[in-house]
C-alpha cells in the first residue's frame, strides 16, 4: 500500500514534488476556523494501514499546534500504520535555556509536545543556538536538512560576484560553508542586539566588500532588525545595495516591507514558509532524505531509524 503525505494548507505544491520523489500518494488536509477560533480539522479518507506524513510548516505555531496534534491523532484514529511530520519551518528551538527567572524553556518542551503524537520528524535548518542536535531534545527520531547547497547554488547562478555575509559569529560555520560551495568569499558581521526589535551591526573593514556584490544569508527574518541594520551599514561603507538570502521567511508584522525600503537589491527565501519571495526550493534539497523516506515511514518501531543514536538520526542531509 503506497505511503501518504498530508498537506497542511499552503503547504500543497510541496507535498506534490515530494510524494513524486518517493512514488506517494498526497492529499491536502482541510483546516476550517470557527469564529471562536476552535479549528475543525478534516482528513481525506483511506488512510487505514498506510504510512502518514504529515507537512505543515510551523510559521504560526501557536494556531497550527493543536490542529497538527488534532491530525496526527485522527489519522491514527482512522488505521494509520505510523505518523511522522515533515516540518520544513520547525518553531519554538530558539528558547533553549532559562534566561530570565521564570520563563519556560520551550525548546524541549515542544519537542516532547510533538513528540506525543508523532513516530518521526524532518525539518530543515533550524534555529537551533546551544543546543548542537535534534537529538538533544527528541526522543523520536529527528533528521535535520540542510540548504546549503541549494542556496549555493543560487549564489553561483544569479551573483557571479558575491561577497558572502553571515548576520552574526554564530552563523560562520554554515555561511562559511555556503561560501565555498558557491566558491566565494565570505565575511561574518557582528551583532548585539538588546531587545526584540533593537540591533547593532558592526561591518568588518574588507576592501572585498566594495568591489564585489554583499549577500547577507541569514537563517530567519521575523522582526528583519538584524538584516535591516547590516544594509545601513553597508550603505555607510558605500558597498552595493545587498541580496538578502533568507532561510526561513518568518517576516512578523512588517519585516518584508521594511528589508525592502532598507536598500536590498533582492530578498530570496526558500520555500519553508510560503510567501511571495521563494525562490529557491527545498524539495531538490531535501531529496536525500525524502527519497528514502519510505523506509523511515515503515520503520517497525520509532527507535530503529539507521544512523541516529538513542533511536534518534542526528546527522544532516544536504
Amino acid at each position: 500500500m503506497r505511503n501518504i503525505i498530508l498537506a497542511f494548507p499552503g503547504m500543497e505544491q510541496l507535498a506534490k514534488e515530494i510524494a513524486d520523489e518517493i512514488s506517494a500518494d498526497w492529499a491536502a488536509i482541510d483546516l476550517h476556523r470557527f469564529p471562536d477560533g476552535e479549528t475543525l480539522v478534516t482528513l481525506p479518507e483511506g488512510l487505514a494501514g498506510r504510512s502518514v506524513a504529515i507537512l505543515a510548516t510551523l510559521r504560526n505555531p501557536d494556531a497550527l499546534a493543536l490542529p497538527l496534534r488534532f491530525a496526527a491523532e485522527t489519522a491514527r484514529e482512522f488505521g494509520a500504520h505510523r505518523v511522522g511530520l515533515i516540518a520544513p519551518y520547525l518553531a519554538y528551538m530558539r528558547q533553549d535555556r532559562r534566561l530570565e527567572p521564570g520563563q519556560a524553556v520551550s525548546a524541549p518542551l515542544f519537542a516532547s509536545f510533538l513528540e506525543e503524537s508523532f513516530d518521526w520528524l524532518l525539518t530543515v535548518d533550524p534555529h537551533l543556538h546551544r543546543i548542537p542536535e535534534l537529538d538533544r531534545i527528541f526522543d523520536i527520531p529527528a533528521r535535520r536538512v540542510t540548504s546549503s547547497k541549494k542556496i549555493s547554488e543560487w549564489i553561483a547562478l544569479n551573483v557571479p560576484d558575491a561577497i558572502v555575509l553571515g548576520p552574526d559569529s554564530e552563523s560562520q560555520q554554515w555561511v562559511s560553508e555556503v561560501a565555498r560551495l558557491a566558491s566565494s568569499p565570505y565575511e561574518v558581521l557582528h551583532k548585539s542586539r538588546s531587545g526584540d526589535r533593537t540591533v547593532d551591526i558592526s561591518v568588518p573593514e574588507s576592501g572585498a566588500l566594495l568591489n564585489g556584490t554583499p549577500v547577507i544569508v541569514d537563517d530567519i527574518a521575523s522582526s528583519g532588525r538584524t538584516i535591516v541594520a547590516a544594509i545601513a551599514r553597508l550603505r555607510e561603507i558605500g558597498a552595493r545595495p545587498p541580496v538578502c538570502i533568507i532561510i526561513h521567511a518568518v517576516f512578523a508584522s512588517r519585516a518584508f516591507t521594511d528589508i525592502q525600503k532598507a536598500g536590498a537589491a533582492r530578498i530570496v527565501t526558500t520555500n519553508s514558509i510560503p510567501h511571495e519571495s521563494n525562490a529557491i526550493s527545498l524539495s531538490p534539497c531535501i531529496k536525500r532524505a525524502v527519497s528514502n523516506l519510505r523506509k523511515v515511514l515503515d520503520l517497525p518501531s520509532a527507535g530503529t531509524l539507521q544512523g541516529g543514536s538513542n533511536g534518534t538520526e542526528s546527522g544532516q542531509e544536504t
